[in-house]
């Protein structure tokens, strides 16, 4: 082992006679001799020498109590030392923090001496001088003197924690960050020096270092191994959004500066305000993903800012977000100040903070803060602030303004922060009635257009989609989204193009999502999707041909179900109120002749008319049976085909493609086991009534049939399979085969007939003493048999 120096011993001697002087009487000259002796060994404990290992013998000695020891003595029962004794508390500090520098045995030293927590409790006196200031943006006046001890403090405690999680979890636990945040946003404001009457270079010197040592501390405490611990908590986000004050006009807006624009430290204090801006960012990103009661807070102090640990931190980030700019300083910067890399950097912040924002509005829990029915503004002050940002973008883009004033950013975290908080029907509703009506602004083609940034893209169809779901069935929200040409806009988009395949699968499944919402019950969406638009070239192709193209080349099972269950809807919405088996062709509504009411109304005929003929197709009927046969595990998904289906056998047209469609081979098509399943709707029968069907459980997965009857053969026994189908599937399998039995004939019909009479009729046979639900099942079987007869 390497020897330590006899010199730096000697040296602890002499501290630890000091020591016991001072105890018996104090003197001036004492003092300063601490203060040189201390001065010298912390020197040269400043390197280490491979060949003199003085850092790992003097931790061994009596010196880290004895430094204890006379920290203690000098501050004489005082939180904070007098001026007299700042300088040897200065080299006590800085004794230490050489002492414990890479070494974790002195860290531990340090620790179980109680001397950090003294330095906390040090750092934390210094705070409560300035707890009582009226003005935050101005820096806590102290002298050099003291300003060194808290800086060497700092240091000591960054030296402890680097990589040593013990130190870590102790100051965390004696909160150690929020009292460094603290002092540091008194010591450093960012942007506080360019008011500085009397500058003092060593000053800002000093608290500039300082501030940089209390941001490593911070990331270091944030890097302990626990991720529960954390080093900050709600009370602390009113410190992090200092930051972004001071790059919030109208701080961003002053040309004056103290220091020189060519001088290194001008150049300094400007990158130490963007270090803060950086830091502080990250910090608030963080905590918000991280940290649930840390979106609460936000979000309940943006309502009531008094009444919370987070104050008006929101707002600060609204502010920030919306108004915050380059400092006008940073023109004046020389060229090595690498102005791209700012700005960058900059931006980079206000992303972290939309992600803030949005994860706050998806907080559930914090709708009641930032949805507000109680104010004058309707749906409240953070969401009439969302809609003008989307508003906002688009009248600037109608303007024409240029790149600078077209604020994507704003429009992304307004879209999906409203997505995050329309859940429920009413709020949905507020957003498209007055005074927000944002029905047209989300059918702009700003919002929505093949040039469109796809992250705009994916923030407004996540709004959409939300709106849209939020509506029951035939909603009013379906169709004031409707009559703003949405569903046109959509299909304009590109969304469904091949082209964006590789990249946009989540906008594509959004955008099915709107639009199978709002084609549920409602006709006049449906046609929109269904025909192709007249004022457009010839050559365009309608909504559902581009989803089924879609449906078609896709490998995911998400976009093949969720694309096919908007035909299911289309289909639904068409045969809603016609009769059953009257054919298309034939089809009349009685209108009379001479007012515009009859002439919109056989204008909505005729198109329904056009838009079931465009549906009676074989890649249609193939689409359904496809959707059938690779969900068996999802009996929801299985009983929606089948009523699609069933509607399309009502036609003398549509029945011979569903017989083709349901006896072709499947494409083999495994699901991943991880597939969500789908949500609970109501099935639609086509004899009588319309049972809602529930989400059965599921016990495993059917084994994959070789074509679309094989799935309805094992729903209609749904004896040892692995999926349990309740009676209103299996019975609208049989309306199925009763319409095919009606309106088809010939071999395919016969081959069906042979197939599956059988089981029909063991079925059948095993129905005999039901009753309830299973008796309605096996009336149901009779009239297939029945029918075929």
């Amino acid at each position: 082992m390497a020897k330590p120096s006899n010199g730096l011993l000697l040296l602890e001697k002499k501290l630890s006679e000091l020591l016991t002087g001072l105890n018996d009487a104090e003197s001036d000259d004492a003092w300063q001799q601490v203060a040189t002796t201390a001065q010298v060994l912390a020197n040269g404990l400043r390197d280490k020498d491979d060949s003199i290992d003085n850092h790992s013998v003097l931790g061994r000695t009596s010196l880290i109590q004895h430094l204890k020891s006379l920290f203690t003595l000098a501050l004489h029962g005082s939180t904070i030392p007098d001026s007299a004794y700042t300088s040897p508390i200065l080299e006590i500090l800085r004794v230490s923090a050489n002492l414990c520098m890479d070494h974790d045995d002195n860290r531990a030293f340090l620790l179980n001496a109680g001397f950090l927590q003294a330095l906390v409790s040090l750092l934390d006196a210094y705070t409560a001088v300035f707890d009582s200031s009226s003005d935050s943006q101005q820096p806590l006046p102290l002298s050099l003197s003291h300003l060194k001890v808290i800086r060497t403090a700092v240091g000591v405690l960054l030296n402890a924690s680097v990589g040593y999680d013990p130190v870590k979890v102790k100051l965390i636990s004696i909160d150690a960050g929020s009292t460094l945040l603290k002092l540091n946003s008194y010591i450093y404001p960012p942007g506080a020096w360019r008011f500085s009457s009397s500058p003092d270079v060593e000053e800002w010197q000093i608290r500039n270092m300082l501030s940089a040592w209390v941001w490593r501390t911070l990331m270091e405490l944030k890097e302990v191994k626990d991720e529960s611990l954390q080093p900050l908590s709600a009370k602390d986000l009113p410190f992090l959004t200092i930051s972004l004050v001071a790059y919030t006009p109208p701080h961003t807006s002053t040309s004056s500066t103290p220091f020189p624009t060519h001088s290194e430290m001008f150049c300094e204090l400007l990158q130490t305000d963007l270090d803060s801006l950086e830091e502080s960012c990250t910090f608030i990103e963080s905590l918000s993903l991280d940290v649930e009661d840390i979106r609460l807070s936000l979000a309940r102090g943006f309502r009531n800012p008094k009444d919370h640990p987070a104050g008006s931190s929101l707002r600060f980030i609204l502010d920030f977000l919306e108004k915050g700019e380059y400092p006008s300083l940073w023109a004046n910067a020389p060229n090595d100040f690498d102005l791209p890399r700012k700005q960058k950097a900059f931006d980079m912040c206000k992303a972290a903070l939309i992600k803030t924002v949005v994860e706050v509005a998806g907080e559930e829990g914090a709708e009641r803060s930032l949805w507000d029915e109680s104010e004058e503004t309707v749906g409240g002050e953070f969401v009439a602030r969302m809609v003008g940002w989307l508003k906002g973008y688009v009248s600037d883009m109608d303007a024409g303004k240029g790149v600078f004033f077209h604020r994507a950013d704003l429009a992304i975290c307004a879209s999906l922060s409203l997505g995050n908080l329309t859940r429920q029907e009413k709020n949905a509703t507020i957003l498209l009635s007055l005074p927000h009506s944002l029905a047209p602004i989300l059918s702009s083609q700003h919002l929505l257009s093949p040039s469109t940034d796809i992250k705009v893209k994916h923030g407004v169809l996540g709004l959409l989609k939300h709106i849209a779901q939020a509506g029951p069935p035939g909603s009013d929200i379906h169709d004031i989204l409707g009559k703003a040409g949405l569903i046109q806009r959509i299909c304009d988009s590109d969304v469904w193009d091949e082209r964006t395949d590789a990249m946009a699968e989540v906008l594509q499944v959004s955008a099915i999502g709107v639009v199978k919402h709002m084609c549920n019950s409602n006709v006049d969406n449906t046609i929109s999707l269904v025909l192709s638009p007249t004022t457009e070239a010839s050559m365009s192709l309608s909504g559902l041909s581009l989803i089924l193209a879609l449906v078609k080349r896709t490998d995911t099972v998400t976009v093949k179900s969720e694309g096919t269950r908007v035909l299911v809807n289309v289909v639904k919405s068409l045969w809603s109120g016609d009769i059953l088996g009257t054919p298309v062709a034939t089809m009349s509504s009685p209108i009379a002749t001479g007012t515009v009411e009859t002439v919109l109304l056989a204008g909505k005929d005729r198109k329904k008319k056009e838009s079931m003929k465009a549906v009676l197709t074989m890649q249609c009927a193939t689409a359904l049976a496809s959707l059938v046969g690779r969900s068996g595990q999802y009996p929801l998904l299985v009983n929606e085909g089948v009523v699609a289906l069933t509607l399309l056998s009502t036609q003398k047209v549509g029945a011979p493609l569903v017989l083709r469609a349901i006896l072709a081979p499947l494409p083999f098509e495994n699901p991943p086991s991880s597939a969500n399943p789908p949500s609970a709707s109501t099935s639609v029968t086509t004899d009588g009534s319309s049972p809602t069907i529930a989400t059965p459980s599921t016990r495993g997965r059917l084994p994959l049939p070789k074509t679309t009857l094989d799935m309805f053969i094992a729903v209609l026994k749904n004896v040892d399979n692995l999926v349990n189908f309740q009676p209103e599937v299996r019975i609208n399998v049989c309306s199925l085969f009763n319409q095919l039995g009606r309106n088809a004939s010939g071999d395919e019909l016969d081959k069906v007939k042979d197939t599956v009479r059988p089981v029909l009729e063991r079925v059948l046979e095993n129905l005999q003493d039901a009753t309830g639900k299973e008796e309605m099942l096996g009336k149901a079987v009779k009239k297939v048999l029945d029918t075929w007869a």
